[in-house]
This record gives structure tokens, C-alpha cells and sequence, in this order.
């Protein structure tokens, strides 16, 4: 390390290393530890999205149809909504959101729309729990990631990516932010690195595409959905597993390993990982530092509550149109039935029962990631278990996803992000089947 490192390290005296222990273990703990409340076993996030439910009761459906009204107009205030053809379309699917939620709401409308296991299957299910859980979620997020416990293990992992993933080693830190945080948050970080030269073009395809999954927040609402709460740290660490192992072995199959390799504007200022030693020295050194220097708590907690609340106002309101066309396709149409078909080979190595609607899971989740959850809410828990993690793994949906990456400098084509799914998707079963069979 240099002298003006080491002069850093000594001024720090480890005076801040307070936060780094206590509010990490409260992330942690908030996230990750399980706690038996209201008759169920589960972590504290989603205990507090039943507090609310239970104490608010009713009316918290119209502060969730508050929240849907308010992301609709919020890009007619910000004048973003025809800044291209995809901010259009997402734009229309929030307002035809406003629409079928207060149709749920208000129960007028199509028989279809107020099937209770259609529209306010959505709406309680899907569109309340994320309104919560999102807003809290995201302020807790802050947490984890901005006292230092996120640096600490992008610097562990940093000798791990460019074996495995093929990518600088700062890029754990997109890893983890997009894992414990959220897909919008990891593809920012990921856009700004790029046009700073410090990704080539393929480096930042493979990390948008194979990194930016949805967040913990949204498989709690999963895991709600398919009554796997009690099984929620299997479900989260072999999510993460899996997802992280179908990235290592899909940046070595085309569309990604074909990728051409070059930077933004032609500028190449990555470099080499400056540090000599210890790495777990250097790892507890950047975690201190960022400790030293981070926010206050309150501020902390307030920024991060409002970035996850502006997220919440995009996510629900598309949630619930495209989740609905997602249903009327299914319920209407063959397609979904027809396309699946190309899951069939795979899924019939193994001994699955359910394994057609199974194949209709893994198609469906191209659309929105938590159209596959509907379908197999009455399946067995393996059906379920797997559907619930390829829900995660795969990545790539057009309800949010798709237009984030557009919305970046990337410049990925739409064909290629559907290959990409496709070869995620039956990395995915192949990798979580034997697993699930083993563990049910």
C-alpha cells in the first residue's frame, strides 16, 4: 500500500468501526435471520409487511392505489415519459396499471379482471406486499451496504471474478449491490462504470445480465406468494448459488462469449487492483474507510427510503398491468402452452411431476418474474421451490428489466437479452432439479 494509503489508515483509528459492527448486524439480522412471529417463522422484513397488513387492515389498499396513481403521473411531472419509445410503453403499461387497480380496488369491471385468483390475487399479493416491503426494505438496505460490510466483501471476492465471471474484480461489488439491493440499483452503478471506461462493452453486458437480479425484498414477496417463508435461507442461498453459477457457465456460451470486447468511446482506464499484502487486510482497510466516511444514519435511511419508494412507484403499477396481461395471455392463448415445449428435453431427464406446468413457469418468466408464482401456487413444493428460484436466476423480464438495460449506454440488442434468458433458463433447471430432489 502506499504512504498516503497507509496515513489514511492510521488516521481512521478505527473510531467509526462502531457502525460497521452494529448497523451490519442489524442489516444482517433484518435480512437474514429468521424469527418466530405471529404464528410463523420468518425473517423480520416480512413480519413487518404482516404487522402492517394486520394493523392497517382494508384501507391499505387504497395507500397501495395511492402509490400506483402517483409513479403514473410522476413521469408526466418529470417529463420523462417520451424520452423514448420504451419510456412510452412502460408509461402506458403504468397508466392501464391505474386501471386495473381501481377496477380490484372499487370491484368493477371484467369478470376476468376480479376473479380472485386473478386481479386481487395481484393486488394483495403482489401489489400491497411490494408497496411495503419495497420503501422499507430499500431504507434497511442502507444498512448493509453504506457501513462498510459491502465493501469488505467485494475486496474477499475481488481474486474470484475474472476466473469465474470474466469480469474486473470491482465488479463483486455490482454483484452483491444488485443482489441484496436491486437490479435498477446494480445496472446504475454498472452504466456509470462503463462510460467511465473502467468496464469494456462485453465486461458490462455480462454483468447486466448475469448480476442484476431482483433484490432480497422482492424473493421475500416470492417466497410469501409459494409458502416457502419457512424455508427462506434455503431459498435465498441456493438462489444465489445457482444464479451466480448459471452467469460463470453462460459468459462461456454465445450470445455472451461471441460479445466483441471494447470500451465506451474507445477509452480504456481499468486497471490493475492497487493494493500489496494481506487481502484480508486490505478488505478490513476499505471497510473502515468507508465506514470513516459514510452518512449519518438518518440521512442514510432517508435517501435510501426515497430511491426504493421512486422504485416502488415504477415496479406496482406495471406489476399489475403486465402481470395481467401475463394471465390473459396464459389463460386465453396457447402460447405460453406452445413455446414451453422447448423446456420438454430438459425437464424430462428428471423425475418431475408437474413438469408441463413447470415448462409454462419457466416461459412465463420472460414476461414478469413473478408471473411463474401465480402458476404454481397450488403445485408441490418442489414445483414451487423451483419455480421460485428460476423465478430469480433467470434474470432477464421485459416488465422491468429489459427496459432498464435499454435505458443504460450498453446498447445490448432485445434478441440477444432473450438469448441470454433462454440459455439462463435451462442452465437453471438443469443445476436446481437435481437440488431440489435431493433436499424434498
Amino acid at each position: 500500500m502506499s504512504l498516503v494509503t497507509k496515513e489514511k489508515m492510521n488516521a481512521q483509528k478505527g473510531s467509526s468501526m462502531w457502525r460497521f459492527f452494529l448497523y451490519s448486524a442489524i442489516g444482517v439480522i433484518c435480512f437474514f435471520v429468521p424469527v418466530t412471529l405471529f404464528d410463523s417463522n420468518s425473517i423480520l422484513l416480512d413480519h413487518f409487511v404482516t404487522l402492517v397488513t394486520n394493523v392497517f387492515g382494508e384501507p391499505i389498499k387504497y395507500y397501495t392505489l395511492l402509490v400506483i396513481m402517483i409513479g403514473t403521473v410522476y413521469p408526466f411531472i418529470t417529463k420523462e415519459w417520451n424520452r423514448s419509445l420504451v419510456d412510452i410503453v412502460i408509461t402506458l403499461f403504468k397508466v392501464l396499471g391505474v386501471g386495473v387497480g381501481v377496477m380490484i380496488v372499487f370491484e368493477i369491471g371484467p369478470a376476468f379482471v376480479l376473479r380472485e385468483d386473478i386481479g386481487p390475487f395481484l393486488y394483495n399479493s403482489l401489489a400491497i406486499n411490494l408497496s411495503i416491503l419495497i420503501p422499507v426494505g430499500g431504507a434497511v438496505l442502507g444498512l448493509l451496504v453504506g457501513y462498510g460490510l459491502l465493501v469488505f466483501i467485494g475486496v474477499i471476492m475481488e481474486p474470484v471474478m475474472r476466473p469465474v465471471f470474466k469480469t474486473p474484480g470491482r465488479s463483486a461489488i455490482d454483484a452483491v449491490a444488485s443482489f441484496v439491493g436491486s437490479y435498477s440499483i446494480g445496472l446504475l452503478i454498472t452504466n456509470r462504470v462503463y462510460k467511465d471506461g473502467l468496464y469494456s462493452r462485453k465486461e458490462a453486458m455480462i454483468i447486466a445480465t448475469g448480476f442484476s437480479t431482483v433484490s432480497a425484498t422482492f424473493m421475500i414477496v416470492i417466497g410469501r406468494t409459494l409458502g416457502l417463508m419457512d424455508h427462506w435461507n434455503l431459498f435465498f442461498w441456493t438462489t444465489l448459488i445457482v444464479t451466480f453459477t448459471v452467469t460463470a457457465l453462460s459468459v462461456r456460451i454465445p450470445p455472451l462469449r461471441n460479445e466483441a470486447d471494447y470500451y465506451y468511446n474507445g477509452e480504456d482506464h481499468s486497471e490493475k487492483e492497487d493494493f500489496e499484502g494481506n487481502r484480508f487486510r486490505y478488505a478490513w482497510y476499505k471497510a473502515k474507510q468507508q465506514s470513516f466516511e459514510s452518512e449519518p444514519l438518518i440521512k442514510n435511511i432517508m435517501k435510501n427510503l426515497s430511491d426504493a419508494f421512486k422504485m416502488t412507484m415504477t415496479v406496482v403499477p406495471t406489476i399489475l398491468s403486465i402481470g395481467l396481461l401475463g394471465l390473459f395471455i396464459v389463460e386465453y392463448t396457447e402460447i405460453i402452452y406452445w413455446i414451453s415445449f422447448i423446456f420438454y428435453p430438459v425437464l424430462y431427464i428428471f423425475p418431475l411431476q408437474d413438469a408441463p406446468l413447470l415448462a409454462e413457469a419457466v416461459t412465463v418468466s420472460i414476461i414478469e418474474m413473478f408471473l411463474p408464482s401465480l402458476l404454481v401456487v397450488e403445485a408441490g413444493i418442489e414445483i414451487r421451490f423451483i419455480t421460485a428460484v428460476i423465478s430469480v436466476s433467470c434474470i432477464i423480464f421485459f416488465s422491468a428489466l429489459v427496459p432498464c438495460i435499454l435505458a443504460t449506454d450498453i446498447n445490448m440488442k432485445i434478441w440477444k437479452m432473450v438469448a441470454v434468458w433462454f440459455v439462463r433458463a435451462v442452465l437453471s433447471l438443469i443445476i436446481i432439479i437435481p437440488i431440489t430432489l435431493l433436499i424434498f
